[in-house]
């Protein structure tokens, strides 16, 4: 979903950020590897900490929590034990020139870094402490749902041994290969590896991992224990896929989260740059560890981006328009028109809650609102409230009733049009099907013209990795959780949508900010990414009950919202779906069925790229669509005959939905009605909704608070 996460894998190597791993203990060290991967205690959106207690422990690959505890000893009788060989060597003697000569000033520095360190140690873990002062309900859930799949795996190994054992033997073997090629490489020979990352991680880029034997062992090493781990997992029989799904994500998330590109004796470049520095990217890394820290939920909230950089209404989300209605749940923007013509039909777009609306109109060049508006729409886009714990019971019929159909009565009002054309964009697609099926039922059709979902899943049968975290024990969990604080902190979903794409969004960032002490760079994508709403216990529970669990979006009269029954078949409108081929929160084969489900002319188009970056195409960008107009049952078969096309999906959608924006009219006047006469106005967009963050809402302040008399009662 999309706001559910946020910035796509492509979307942030394009922008050229570094791509390293890390931990979440930057002062590791390669003796005290084991207690940093323990004590790494990254929790997830649901509370959970994945971390905490890894089950590979003591297991067939010889090695404890932390695989570079005692690698190389445990495993087999080798001829020669590497680390007795490689610790009478000294791999970092060639740093050592980079040390300036000792001086009268240097005994002063130290003692002021090392105090330094230390007040900064004592206040991260005070934060630390407080932040796991909550009780964490799902996070049990979770470790229960893992112990007991790894029981069930370790009955199988036992009742099926064979297999094991030639994985072993293979490893040992590989291990063997690597052990020969590192003493040839001391010798000055140049050896192909055995073993090496694949394509697209760059957390082994620097050259030492390659130039250097010790890192390039360690480097080989780490790399086939851990595949030989997911190998394990993978090829254990009698075992059921939701269970090895979970278990295979789990340990990715182990497996990556002690990578030796994590800590600071195990990555020459972060060495390189303390030595350099006199530590000061230490101290520098530790400061920032703090301030995030203060800014975090119960998970470390990395920062991505420079936020003082960005500033809604200024240099982002700068279209022009105001807002024209409000509410207890939302506030409508009409957008100043740019042409003298303009569509008859208005269009109204319905971003998710979870994040704000802006990422339609991020910047000038990009924005699906300036490129609609220079089109000749009259756009209308909702800002959604952002909760506070008095949103606790406010609901799906809320967003709908509240939300979308107060939206669609404002425009009438305003223009005088009784059928509009109608954009939902991720978990807004879903409440827009929702909102269709419910105009179907109750005869109010013909209000919408056509609809338009962008990335919006239909069928949750396979949700892919965020479904891990869900089973009727894990949401049983998260409703107590959310029951003691009313609302879903959005910055924990943020994190936890970072952690699909761990290297890439979030321990790269890790060893960016607080091993290596930079400053994150301006990157307004990453700012919006950030820049989360919390979501109402109520919403989130149907959300995960009747949706993911349920699977009941597709099902007819699966749903049933203030007694009507959904029906998606029921609508007969034309409906426009893209998708995106890479996107890792709303897969394209579960958007994709909306093709078998709806009951009208229907148009699917698979856009290149993720969530984010393919969806936000304007003309002249990179990306192309696939199409086929035989819309099968089976989605790869629709693949395997798709055409693609070298354009933006946007020229598609723009070509498709002429038929239904009705005649051309005068460009219409932002604050009057189709009368002429002067409406009331509620300031200049992007509006007061949209810069509400997270942590203010959980402390009740909300720009809504005029119309909290409308929540239903906690």
């Amino acid at each position: 979903m999309t706001g559910l996460i946020m910035a796509d894998n492509k979307d942030t190597q394009y922008q050229g950020t570094n791509a390293h791993s890390s931990s979440d203990n930057a002062s590791n060290n390669n003796t005290s590897n084991t207690q940093g991967a323990e004590n790494t205690n990254t929790t997830n959106a649901f509370g959970y900490t994945p971390f905490a207690n890894f089950p590979f422990g003591n297991n067939a690959f010889g090695f404890g929590s932390n695989p570079f505890n005692n690698f190389g000893t445990n495993a087999f009788d080798l001829p020669q034990n590497p680390l007795d060989f490689l610790s009478k060597t000294n791999p970092f003697a060639h740093m050592a020139s980079s040390i300036p000569p000792y001086n009268p000033a240097v005994g002063e520095f130290y003692s002021e870094f090392f105090g330094n360190m230390t007040k900064l140690s004592q206040q991260i873990a005070q934060q630390s402490m407080r932040a796991n002062q909550a009780p964490q309900y799902t996070n049990t859930s979770i470790m229960m749902d893992l112990m007991d799949g790894w029981r069930k795996m370790g009955q199988m190994v036992t009742n099926h041994p064979g297999t094991m054992v030639e994985d072993q033997l293979q490893l040992f073997k590989d291990q063997m290969h690597l052990w020969q090629n590192t003493l040839q490489q001391f010798a000055g020979k140049k050896i192909d590896p055995v073993a090496s990352p694949e394509k697209g991680d760059k957390r082994f880029n620097d050259e030492e991992w390659e130039d250097n034997p010790i890192f390039n062992f360690l480097k080989q090493y780490y790399l086939l224990t851990t595949q030989a781990m997911m190998d394990a997992i993978d090829g254990v029989e009698g075992i059921d896929e939701k269970t090895r799904q979970r278990l295979a994500f789990f340990t990715r998330q182990w497996i990556n989260a002690v990578a030796p590109t994590n800590f600071l004796m195990t990555n020459p470049e972060v060495l390189r740059l303390t030595i350099e520095s006199r530590g000061q990217n230490l101290v520098q890394g530790m400061k920032q560890l703090a301030e995030d820290m203060g800014n975090s939920a119960d998970t470390l909230n990395i920062r991505m981006t420079d936020q003082s950089a960005f500033r809604v209404g200024d240099n982002i989300a700068t279209s022009k328009g105001k807002v024209v209605f409000e509410n207890h749940m939302m506030q409508l923007i009409q957008y100043d028109p740019s042409t003298e013509k303009v569509k008859q039909r208005p269009l109204l777009m319905v971003p998710p809650w979870i994040n704000k609306f802006y990422i339609m109109d991020l910047r000038e060049n990009n924005s699906f609102v300036h490129w609609a508006v220079n089109e000749g729409h009259t756009v209308y886009v909702i800002s959604w409230a952002n909760p506070t714990p008095e949103y606790k019971n406010v609901g799906m019929s809320t967003y709908m009733k509240d939300g979308v159909l107060a939206a669609m009565d404002q425009i009438e009002a305003i223009t005088g049009e009784k059928t509009i054309n109608i954009t939902g964009y991720c978990i807004g697609g879903m409440l827009t099907a929702l909102t269709l099926g419910y105009l179907a039922a109750t005869k109010q059709e013909s209000r919408i013209a056509s609809a338009t979902l962008w990335a919006t899943i239909i069928d949750f049968s396979d949700p892919g990795d965020i479904g891990v975290f869900i089973d009727d024990k894990i949401v049983a969990a998260i409703d107590k959780q959310n029951a003691d604080k009313g609302v879903f902190d959005g910055r924990m979903m943020g994190v936890s949508f970072s952690l699909l794409r761990e290297n890439s969004l979030y321990w790269n960032y890790y060893v960016q900010n607080y091993l290596k002490g930079e400053r994150p760079v301006p990157f307004d994508l990453l700012y919006w990414n950030s820049d989360c709403t919390n979501v109402t216990a109520a919403l989130h529970h149907f959300l995960l009950r009747e949706f993911y669990i349920n699977n009941l979006l597709r099902k007819p009269g699966g749903v049933e919202i203030d007694g009507v029954k959904i029906d998606l078949s029921k609508v007969k409108i034309p409906v426009f779906m893209v998708a995106t081929l890479q996107d890792h929160i709303a897969k394209w084969k579960s958007c994709y069925p909306g093709t078998q489900v709806f009951g009208g002319e229907k148009v699917f188009v698979l856009g290149e790229s993720g969530h984010i970056a393919g969806i936000m195409n304007p003309p002249g960008s990179k990306y192309g669509y696939y199409t086929n107009d035989n819309y099968t049952a089976d989605a790869d078969q629709w693949y395997k005959d798709a055409t693609y096309v070298k354009d933006t999906w946007w020229t598609r959608w723009h070509d498709w939905i002429k038929p239904f924006e009705g005649n051309e009219i005068n460009a219409r006047v932002v604050g009057q009605n189709s009368q002429g006469k002067e409406i009331p106005t509620y300031g200049d967009a992007p509006g007061s909704y949209v810069t509400v963050k997270a942590t203010e809402a959980l402390t009740g302040h909300n720009f809504a608070e005029a119309y909290r008399s409308q929540l239903p009662p906690v």
